[in-house]
Formats: C-alpha cells, sequence, structure tokens
C-alpha cells in the first residue's frame, strides 16, 4: 500500500507524475517553464490531463552552472506554497537532494520528497521523517549530484540498485518516515551508461519482488535516445515502450513529460494484464 497525502493506493494502482521544471536550461524543455506564467499553466494542464502528482525541480541534474540551496530555495518555494494554495488536494513532489531546501518545500506545503541522488545529503530522510512526507530512495552508485557517468562497473547494476535503495528506505523508516510513503527509484541513466539502464527495466520486477512502491523516471532519457539514436524531441515512442515494460513488471510511479500518452499506456498494460476493465467493450457483445 502506498499513501501520499492522506490517500492510499493499492499496489495495482499506476500514478502519473508531471515534471515541471523551474529551471532556464533544463534539457528537455529548455526553460519552458522558468517564469513563473508558464509554470502555472503547465501545472493546471497537466493535473487537467490527469497528473496525479507534481513533480517540481529547481536544478537540472545535468552539470552546469552552481546552484546553491538559496537560489534553489528562491525558485521553487513560493512556487510550491501558490501550487498547494490552488491545488489544495493535489500531491506535490520536489525533486531535491538538499535537507534544508527539503526543510523549505515542506513547510510549504509539498508532500513528496524526490531525493534523485540517493541520498547525498543524509539529513533530507529525517527531514522526510519530521514533515511525515514520502521519500523517493534512488540509486545513483555514489555519484556526486550533477556529475555525468564515467566508465562505472557493476558485478549485477540490478542487485547493486536494490541493496542500494532498500538500506536506503530501510534507514528512513528507522529515522521516523512511513514505510508506506517512501519509494524507491533504479534511477535510470544516474550513475549509469545505456547497457545498465537496459538491464534494470528488463529486470524490473526483481526491484518490484522487493514489496516497496517503484517509481521510475524514463520520460527522454538518454538510454532511450542512445537506444535509437534519437534526439531529445523524438523520444517519445521509445519512452512509452520502455514505460510498457516497467509497467508490467509492476512499477507504480510514473514521472513524465507527456502526461496523456503516459496515462494511455499504463491503462493498457493493466487491462491487459487483467487488473483494470475496458473502458467501453462492446465488440461482439451488442
Amino acid at each position: 500500500m502506498l499513501r501520499l497525502r492522506g490517500r492510499e493506493y493499492g499496489r495495482d494502482a499506476a500514478l502519473v507524475m508531471a515534471i515541471v521544471n523551474r529551471t532556464p536550461d533544463s534539457f528537455y524543455d529548455r526553460g519552458a517553464t522558468w517564469d513563473d506564467g508558464p509554470a502555472f499553466e503547465r501545472v493546471r494542464r497537466v493535473v487537467a490531463q490527469g497528473a496525479d502528482i507534481v513533480d517540481i525541480g529547481g536544478i537540472k541534474a545535468a552539470p552546469g552552472e552552481e546552484i546553491g540551496a538559496d537560489e534553489e530555495k528562491r525558485r521553487i518555494v513560493d512556487f510550491v506554497a501558490a501550487v498547494r494554495a490552488e491545488f489544495p488536494d493535489l500531491v506535490i513532489s520536489v525533486d531535491t537532494w538538499r535537507a534544508s531546501v527539503g526543510r523549505a518545500v515542506c513547510e510549504a506545503g509539498a508532500d513528496l520528497l524526490n531525493d534523485a541522488w540517493g541520498g547525498y545529503d543524509p539529513e533530507l530522510a529525517e527531514v522526510a521523517a519530521e514533515f511525515g512526507a514520502g521519500l523517493v530512495c534512488t540509486h545513483t552508485g555514489g555519484v556526486a549530484p550533477r556529475t555525468r557517468p564515467h566508465r562505472l562497473h557493476y558485478d549485477d547494476v540490478v542487485r547493486d540498485a536494490i541493496e542500494s535503495t532498500v538500506a536506503l528506505a530501510e534507514r528512513a523508516v528507522s529515522l521516523g518516515a512511513s514505510a508506506e510513503s517512501v519509494l524507491i527509484d533504479p534511477a535510470h541513466d544516474f550513475g549509469k551508461n545505456t547497457w545498465h539502464s537496459l538491464e534494470l527495466t528488463r529486470r524490473l520486477d526483481e526491484m518490484t519482488a522487493t514489496g516497496w512502491p517503484v517509481l521510475v523516471s524514463l520520460s527522454n532519457k538518454d538510454f532511450v535516445g542512445e537506444t535509437l539514436d534519437l534526439p531529445v524531441g523524438e523520444r517519445l515512442t521509445g519512452t512509452l515502450a520502455a514505460t510498457a515494460v516497467c509497467a508490467w513488471h509492476g512499477a507504480q510511479v510514473y514521472r513524465v513529460h507527456e502526461v496523456v500518452e503516459t496515462r494511455q499506456v499504463l491503462d493498457m498494460v493493466a487491462t491487459i494484464r487483467g487488473v483494470r476493465p475496458p473502458s467501453r467493450a462492446v465488440r461482439g457483445l451488442a
């Protein structure tokens, strides 16, 4: 059972987490939601499209200009508070690795801390526990935030991802975080090459078998681009194919740029698996 903002989701529920970047240099939208107006329109649009969660981030993952904690907070804290005011029931996630930022956004109304850098700041889990917020525990192979992987080696990347994320999840619970609000994430591309990300996708059922709810962030990632030799703007089909595989293996939360297309894929896979009825089934019956 997954619990976010007081709502419970069974193991068969698949949730769409829509990405809202508060950065001028994001790899996908190139700063399209940097200003408040377009960012609010993005939130309103994805909520209307059926997003279950919005994930707000103030720093791009790739290397670039150094962004300190104060600037990160300036970019997102007031925005989180404004989104909470307009959407009191929406599950709000914030993509940050810093405990000081996590504290500020929880005070502003965030429900979930998406730690994309694998516990780099160990105090972030303490913040989640203190505020009763959820926490995403990721596998990065020990790389520092905003650094690209270089010739990383794993004897078994899936086993490494499981051991690392489960240990982070268990630590969070030991600090007082609710076990029902902690997720694990293999973190495709983070601390990995394309072969590693493909292996994690193929064997994702081993992560879901741990019993912890699994989040995947596949949208327009480099492992999709390298697999198909396509630039960022042309990776939707490959992303959706990877999404279908992860859905079949039981991932529960999908961090995405394209909400409508992802929802259709998740509903189709759920129906094939037999855990969701067709929306309309009249063929051969009328």
